[in-house]
């Protein structure tokens, strides 16, 4: 350090930067060569969905504002993705590596996240109403309001407050899953289609998006476009709770078959999710994937949803761990690099995420099953990087010189005062059991004295400086 006791301008921002704390969520960084899988994994396959995610991202206005830990920091890696031309694995390995730093990423004071997966179920269906389908698919109500969102917005967060607007002011919470299944909004014209079962239902609103194939074999794509405000209860846990399905054997497969067998018992567990999802018909084919939150087709098996309150769409993470993709008791190595692109009410934390598997019955039985602990790396751009960053932030001016200081020296305000009083104000610091203060620490905490009592005044007229007059004491 120089003589003068000024501070060098050059130095690093120091290295226990890491690990961080933000919002709850716990990063330290990884060597990429410490990746269990990261040279496995079709890394070509990754780029080009996070490739899809950089089409919504370049699309939001530069003055985009995000108070979450990315921000809008991906917007760099998207313009070099674009630019790029990468045709192998290999050279999209590269790219991650050059524009990203690997990030050990958990809920504070755990070691791992938890993953659940999700599917597009593909279930019969009709546009009208017969005795074999009965049960409404319904679309968003015009009485239903979120506060902060107007109507004309294609789809409504799945948090928040709900409201049903009564008359021209009244607002009150909107019906719940039980009034709404016994016809609180029948015969208003919400009708998008009819389902053979309230299951099949509930397992589209679980997933939020379903096929419905009609009749005639054409198909209807259904998405999210709202929810009733009421926090989603999971079915499966209801089912665990009363020692109904063992929590070692739950699964989806295992509430449709309870729901199939016991449709009186299956009414009473679905209304323990109050829980309500209003669809949208959507434009899709059936070669096309659902759309994701993000507004992005999603890819199968590298896809994901995660906490929207806490990440930014297009985020990649590298999933690792072991997962029953092959049977319910297999244990198939899982280490996949993964895209965010999707949300749902029931996916909270920062490693947290449900995988998505695709369409159909197979998607349905291994997404089904997953409910397991795993190893989440959050790949950040190296725009966050602290200790990069700190190369370049501005450090606090250099200490004065010694001669500035000899001009300009500081003053103790308790300096002149009698003995008995500096022990006076600085007694309440200090508690009696506590150990004496160092000379350093007194001084830290010397008590400054405060300015005179303002004088009382009556009140009266009194003039103003700039000529006016105000009467005072009111």
């Amino acid at each position: 350090m120089p003589a003068d006791g000024s501070r060098p301008r050059h130095l690093p921002y120091p290295q226990r930067a890491w690990p961080m704390v933000i919002n709850g969520s716990q990063y330290a960084p990884v060597a990429w060569t410490d990746i269990t899988g990261w040279n496995d994994d079709d890394r070509l396959a990754a780029f080009k969905t996070f490739r899809a995610s950089c089409k919504a991202i370049s699309a939001q206005p530069d003055t985009t504002v995000d108070p979450r830990a990315l921000g809008i920091s991906l917007r760099e890696p998207c313009r070099a993705a674009k630019a790029a031309d990468i045709a192998d694995d290999a050279k999209a390995g590269a790219f991650f590596e050059e524009y990203f730093r690997p990030l050990q990423i958990s809920r504070l004071g755990e070691d791992a996240g938890f993953v659940t997966g999700y599917y597009e179920p593909i279930i019969d269906g009709s546009r009208t109403q017969t005795d074999v389908y009965d049960v409404p698919v319904y679309r968003r109500p015009s009485n239903l309001f979120v506060r902060g969102f107007t109507q004309d917005s294609p789809e409504l967060p799945n948090k928040g407050e709900v409201f049903r607007k009564i008359g021209r002011r009244k607002l009150v919470p909107y019906y719940d899953r039980g009034q709404i299944e016994d016809g609180a909004i029948a015969g208003r014209g919400l009708e998008i289609c009819w389902l053979k079962s309230q299951t099949d239902l509930l397992f589209a609103q679980i997933q939020g998006s379903a096929r419905v194939r009609l009749p005639d074999g054409s198909t209807i794509r259904i998405n999210y476009a709202a929810h009733n405000g009421y926090p989603y209860t999971p079915v499966g846990r209801v089912l665990i709770d009363r020692g109904i399905v063992p929590k070692e054997q739950m699964s989806m497969q295992k509430i449709r078959e309870w729901m199939d067998q016991n449709p009186d018992g299956a009414k009473d567990v679905r209304r323990q999710n109050r829980s309500y999802i209003f669809f949208r018909e959507v434009p899709l084919s059936d070669k096309d994937e659902a759309v994701g939150a993000q507004g992005v087709p999603l890819t199968p098996g590298r896809s994901i949803a995660v906490d929207k309150s806490l990440h930014v769409y297009g985020t990649p993470f590298f999933i690792e761990g072991q997962l029953p993709i092959e049977s319910e008791q297999s244990k198939t190595p899982f280490h996949r690099l993964m895209i965010a692109q999707d949300t749902g009410s029931a996916i909270t934390g920062p490693a947290r995420a449900d995988l998505y598997f695709g369409a159909g019955a197979d998607a349905a039985k291994v997404s089904g099953r997953l409910r397991h602990t795993m190893n989440f790396i959050m790949l950040v751009p190296k725009s966050l990087d602290p200790v990069v960053q700190g190369r370049r932030m501005p450090l606090p001016d250099p200490r004065p010189s010694a001669r500035i200081a000899r001009l300009f020296p500081q003053v103790d305000p308790l300096k002149d005062r009698p003995k008995d009083q500096k022990n006076m104000a600085s007694a309440p610091l200090q508690p009696a059991s506590a150990t004496p203060l160092s000379t350093a620490q007194a001084d830290a905490t010397t008590a400054i004295p405060l300015p005179e009592a303002r004088p009382e005044v009556k009140p009266g007229w009194r003039h103003h400086r700039h000529g006016r007059h105000y009467r005072s004491g009111r």
